[in-house]
């Protein structure tokens, strides 16, 4: 608990952590806003694919234009400043980097943007957390092969979760389930980006005064996002996942230890040891008082009367039989927090949720009936969303590879579209193909993008065991 104390030193002895941010975004520029209140931190360089938006950024975040002139990422380490430019292959590389924080939000370009860093001596904070729940495990191997830390990037709900896990593990206590809140109702899974903020809770003029995007708050909004986080808590955990997707009980904080205990004692989970996400709403759309939307939590397990009997005496709240008792953080403060990962990285070698297993993917499945030969576009789009599945269950969901027919074929809304394999088509381009759920050869094409994803798939099968 002593960071800010060892950022101090750092500062006194003129040896700060040396950062390289790739991306300055939205999440980004929340980091921006601190680094010039945190001691013994140093941003050498920010390499982003528009130089003048990082700028702009900078600006609105309250950065001096003076601190961010340097000519060169060595003329920026000579003055204690900062360069802004396109090459994030010379940030990586340069040697006076200690730490990469990966912001971009391109699972793609995240994946080369740390594989890079680790094959420099980089430490990484990846923001980018869908790289982390697609690729996860093969990442954290990598990283470790290089003797370097990779890690998820506090402030973001992941993190945080694994935080709390491993408060309550240390402690003694069993986890019995953990998560995060969302406001959720079931037909929002088929929200598009033409749909967002009326069900989000924000207002057009809001969403452009923030520089929100509407693709990226939709995969929030229909569930992807929260699958994806999930997925990332799992497999840094060893807390499993629902078999048929999040349930999404609903539930104020006062009752997430009544909903968070197995079927069998009159709870929503299957087993013990669970993730699950809360729903801010009850099925018929009231908001829920005090509801943890915003937040995270942990259900731990009192296991003797001892420990049972310590709940009541210090009136902790527990479910009725004063077994199960949850704890939360009713807010987190995305990029604001991201500091925390960056001392704990550059300051302990610790990570701040790293994967450790693969016990959980993501499925994209219709939002609505696809035409043939119709592309999907990805987390937060108009074609599907991604529904948490255990892994095992994804991997089952495989298929021989198709050939050059394989654009004949739509999807009906609510169908998986299960896992996938690389091929090309009659006229030669690279494409993936996944199984129709029917399981009778047929298949339907996607894009390029998810092709690449599906290699990596492939990696982390291999590496894993899986």
């Amino acid at each position: 608990m002593n960071l800010h104390t060892k950022l101090k030193q750092r500062a006194a002895d003129g040896k700060p952590v040396r950062i390289g941010l790739i991306g300055a975004g939205k999440f980004g520029s929340m980091y921006l806003a601190q680094i010039p209140r945190t001691p013994g931190v140093h941003l050498v360089g920010i390499a982003d694919l528009s130089p003048a938006a990082a700028r702009t950024n900078l600006a609105r975040v309250g950065w001096d234009p003076q601190r961010t002139q340097a000519a060169s990422l060595d003329a920026a380490m000579q003055s204690g400043t900062t360069h802004i430019g396109e090459d994030w292959q010379a940030l990586v590389r340069h040697p006076a980097i200690d730490l990469i924080v990966e912001c971009t939000g391109h699972p793609i370009a995240a994946v080369d943007h740390c594989l890079e860093a680790f094959a420099n001596g980089k430490h990484v904070v990846n923001v980018t957390v869908e790289a982390d729940a697609f690729c996860g495990p093969l990442l954290a191997r990598r990283a470790a092969d290089a003797g370097v830390v990779y890690s998820l990037a506090f402030g973001d709900q992941p993190a945080l979760i694994c935080d709390l896990v491993d408060w309550a593990r240390t402690c003694g206590f069993p986890v019995v389930a953990a998560g995060r809140g969302h406001k959720w109702l079931p037909h929002f899974c088929e929200s598009t980006p033409d749909t967002v903020w009326a069900n989000y809770g924000l207002t057009p003029e809001q969403a452009l005064r923030g520089g929100l995007n509407p693709k990226m708050f939709n995969s929030f909004l229909d569930g992807s996002k929260p699958s994806i986080e999930s997925t990332a808590v799992a497999n840094a955990t060893g807390l499993t996942v629902p078999g048929n997707g999040l349930q999404y009980p609903p539930a104020s904080i006062e009752d997430i230890p009544f909903v968070t205990r197995p079927v069998s004692e009159g709870g929503v989970l299957e087993r013990k040891g669970m993730v699950e996400v809360i729903s801010s709403l009850e099925a018929n759309g009231r908001t829920i008082p005090y509801d943890i939307r915003m937040g995270v939590w942990v259900t731990v397990e009192g296991e003797t009367e001892y420990i049972r009997n310590c709940f009541e005496e210090y009136n902790a709240h527990t479910d009725p039989s004063g077994r199960y008792f949850t704890l939360y953080k009713r807010w987190h403060l995305i990029g604001l927090e991201v500091g925390v990962s960056v001392a704990s990285v550059a300051l302990r070698g610790e990570p701040t949720g790293v994967a450790t297993c693969w016990n959980a993917d993501v499925v994209a499945t219709a939002k609505r009936d696809l035409a043939p030969g119709e592309l999907l576009d990805g987390e937060g789009g108009y074609t599907v969303w991604g529904k948490l599945q255990p892994a095992a269950k994804s991997a089952q969901m495989g298929g021989p590879s198709a050939g050059p027919g394989a654009r004949r074929e739509g999807h009906a809304r609510g169908e998986k579209r299960p896992n996938a394999h690389l091929g090309r088509c009659g006229h030669g381009h690279l494409h993936a193909c996944v199984p129709h759920p029917q399981g009778d050869g047929r298949h339907v094409r996607v894009d390029a993008i998810a092709s690449r994803l599906i290699f990596l798939a492939r990696m982390i099968a291999s590496s894993v065991g899986g």
